[in-house]
């Protein structure tokens, strides 16, 4: 009976979904993942970047995280990945530890959340104030924008520290040594985001954005940073498996930051399955869930990826897109 009930909290929406599926759910689901994947495409980049590592990492974690999550996960329509509630935590580790510190932090973070998911421990995230919650994410948002600030005015200084008010201080030198070009496009490309939704309602404003910016940059020869002249591009091809360097004597250290990107993971997955219940009137597996981001932040590492967690914007998309099962996940992953 145990073992039944264990399977039961554990099993993934996935096999429940193809156990009734048909054509037109597929053609549903794969609009959706295709619209999805394109959004994600930035996103992840982006993520990547404003974390402290490449932007191929970000779409590495996108790749796994997505895929992972949609074949053992415990939401219909949830779509993981690198999000911005890890910028902050992500940056502050690879600052101390090095890259090599942040891909063991992130499968210490998996193992705790298979932990959380066998032993139903998980449901205790849903007793976190949500006060700690709301506070907690707009933290992070006003610590992200300000590591946008150097890059969206083209200011001309050296890597601002990751410090707040030695942050605030060093922009505020730095100020003068703004960039017009840079910041008209990046105002523009904001602008396009915002304005984009109003007239096109079924095209991303950030998919606007994002050819638009990148076309008129080409074209006019326009003298700003790409992702080609500041990264080198990003590597065709599939992403090299390799089991990173493991560390015992920084097992202890990193603990601390595994718990908290574990918790995070947890808090985060679960709020945006919560959020696609509401859309879809589905209820979701919450162990299922945590086994999914479990094993994704497991195996994230092993192409150089960072934490994956349930994306709610991603996921919103999704669902306006037409999914209705994680088969909609799974194409997000490949495309």
């Amino acid at each position: 009976a145990d073992e039944v009930d264990t399977w039961q909290r554990l099993r993934p929406k996935l096999v429940e979904a193809l156990a009734v599926y048909d054509r037109r759910t597929f053609t549903a689901d794969l609009i959706a993942g295709l619209t999805v994947g394109v959004v994600a495409l930035p996103l992840a980049m982006a993520f990547g970047i404003a974390s402290g590592v490449t932007p191929q990492a970000g779409l590495y974690t996108a790749i796994v995280g997505g895929f992972f999550v949609a074949l053992l996960g415990g939401s219909s329509i949830q779509v993981s990945g690198p999000t911005g509630a890890f910028v902050v935590i992500v940056s502050g580790i690879v600052a101390v530890h090095g890259l090599s510190g942040l891909l063991m932090v992130t499968m210490m973070a998996g193992v705790i959340l298979v932990f959380l998911a066998l032993t139903g421990l998980g449901r205790a995230v849903s007793f976190i104030p949500r006060p700690v919650v709301i506070g907690f994410t707009n933290g992070i948002a006003v610590l992200i924008a300000t590591t946008q600030i150097k890059d969206f005015l083209g200011l001309a200084i050296p890597e601002p520290p990751s410090e707040f008010f030695a942050r605030m201080a060093a922009l505020g030198r730095g100020l003068p040594a703004w960039t017009p070009l840079s910041a008209l496009l990046a105002v523009g490309s904001l602008a396009v985001v915002l304005l984009a939704p109003r007239w096109l309602r079924r095209i991303p404003g950030s998919i606007v954005a994002l050819v638009g910016a990148t076309v008129a940059v080409a074209a006019f020869g326009l003298p700003v940073e790409t992702i080609g002249s500041k990264f080198g591009g990003i590597p065709s091809g599939l992403p090299h498996v390799a089991i990173p360097e493991f560390r015992a004597d920084l097992v202890v250290p990193l603990l601390p930051s595994a718990l908290t990107v574990a918790l995070l993971a947890a808090v985060e997955s679960l709020l945006s399955a919560v959020v696609a219940d509401s859309m879809t009137g589905d209820r979701h597996k919450p162990s299922a869930e945590l086994m999914g981001q479990g094993v994704a932040n497991l195996l994230s590492p092993l192409v150089g990826g960072i934490p994956v967690t349930g994306a709610i914007a991603r996921t919103a998309t999704n669902f306006r897109s037409g999914a209705r099962t994680p088969v909609s996940g799974l194409v997000h992953a490949g495309t």
